[in-house]
């Protein structure tokens, strides 16, 4: 056995976030860098995390799953809504100059 992560679950949590909300505009390095931690290791915390909890040997239940659904449905709407606001935000500049 291993020896234990001085990085709690939570913080990776919150580095595999951070990460993806970059929404790919930025490197592993360069958030890795933000958070002080080492590139590869947030690349291996995002594929843990992609991989999800099946490769953990935990399997979602019913309910679990039809949350899942609902969240990721509403996380679409959400960055549809987002891009809306940007491109009318763009539209508005333009006309004020």
């Amino acid at each position: 056995m291993g020896r234990p992560s001085k990085y709690s679950d939570e913080f990776r949590c919150d580095a595999v976030a951070l990460y993806r909300a970059s929404e790919g505009r930025r490197t592993f390095a360069a958030v890795a860098k933000e958070i002080g931690v080492n590139h590869e290791i947030l690349r291996n915390w995002v594929r843990a995390a992609d991989a999800g909890p099946s490769s953990t040997g935990q399997a979602l239940s019913a309910d679990e799953r039809a949350e899942l659904a609902r969240l990721r449905k509403a996380e679409r709407e959400w960055q549809v809504e987002k891009e809306i606001l940007r491109r009318a935000a763009a539209y508005f500049a333009r006309e004020m100059k």
